[in-house]
């Protein structure tokens, strides 16, 4: 049985004072929750999430960081610098880094092997646009996303890793793929990892959806069997409705 993970990706907002309220909302919320709760803040919030989080299940992510060990990277973060921040968890791939920053599959290969090799889990993204999903390239795009970024990672490895299935036309928009699209992507994930790694490794894979999952839609999509869990935007600065996806209704 895989461990559901729920994790909120706070992108550019929060000051560490707001950090610090939001995660002290959050804390009684979740106490019972049977799901990993993991909250990917602003770097600058790190020691502050941390400082909130003690005491309760909370663990706290980053939403990128380089693969250099150290060197002339201005805005980057090491893996160093994270694991001695307390820092669990680190997106990589995000479909905004991809948009808006010049992330390659290439790069996040890069990142998510320098995650992994620092002992974090890597919250690995890939996903769609609308332009390729309505061409009908889309269970091609996520297997080749996947795999890429799976390169030069032991079977043991991948296991550990986390993957979340965000179709960008979802981003933001309002729009959600319907639970069965969903479902069915990730199967198609799942698929290409039993194919590549064997089916024990893709078994224990945890494979999140991230477009849209909020409160109204979450029971439906985390009934689904190859959802694992949700990787959670604007829903997620609102500690009440975090905790309602959080404790999600079987």
């Amino acid at each position: 049985m895989r461990t559901p993970i729920i994790a909120g990706n706070w992108k550019m907002n929060k000051t560490p004072a707001e950090a610090t309220q939001l995660i002290q909302e959050l804390k009684p919320l979740v106490k019972d929750a049977k799901s990993t709760v993991v909250v990917c803040v602003p770097a600058l919030c790190v020691h502050a999430a941390k400082q909130a989080a003690r005491g309760s299940k909370i663990k706290v992510g980053v939403q990128n960081m380089h693969w250099a060990a150290s060197g002339a990277y201005t805005g980057e973060l090491s893996a160093d610098m994270c694991k001695a921040c307390g820092v669990d968890y680190v997106i990589v791939g995000h479909s905004e880094r991809r948009q808006y920053f010049g992330e390659t599959d290439e790069t996040v290969n890069k990142r998510a092997l320098a995650v992994v090799r620092a002992g974090m889990t890597p919250i690995i993204c890939v996903g769609e646009r609308k332009e390729q999903r309505e061409a009908g390239y889309t269970d091609a795009l996520v297997e080749y996303q996947t795999l890429i970024a799976l390169t030069g990672m032991t079977a043991d490895e991948v296991k550990k890793v986390v993957i979340a299935y965000e179709p960008v036309w979802a981003i933001g928009t309002g729009l959600t793929a319907t639970d069965e699209q969903a479902n069915e992507t990730i199967g198609v994930i799942r698929a290409a990892l039993a194919r590549k790694y064997g089916k024990r490794v893709a078994d224990k894979v945890r494979i999140q959806y991230g477009g849209s999952m909020k409160p109204s839609n979450v029971d439906g999509l985390m009934k689904q069997p190859e959802i694992d869990g949700g990787l959670i935007g604007g829903a997620s600065l609102k500690a009440e409705d975090f905790a309602r996806i959080v404790n999600y209704q079987e």
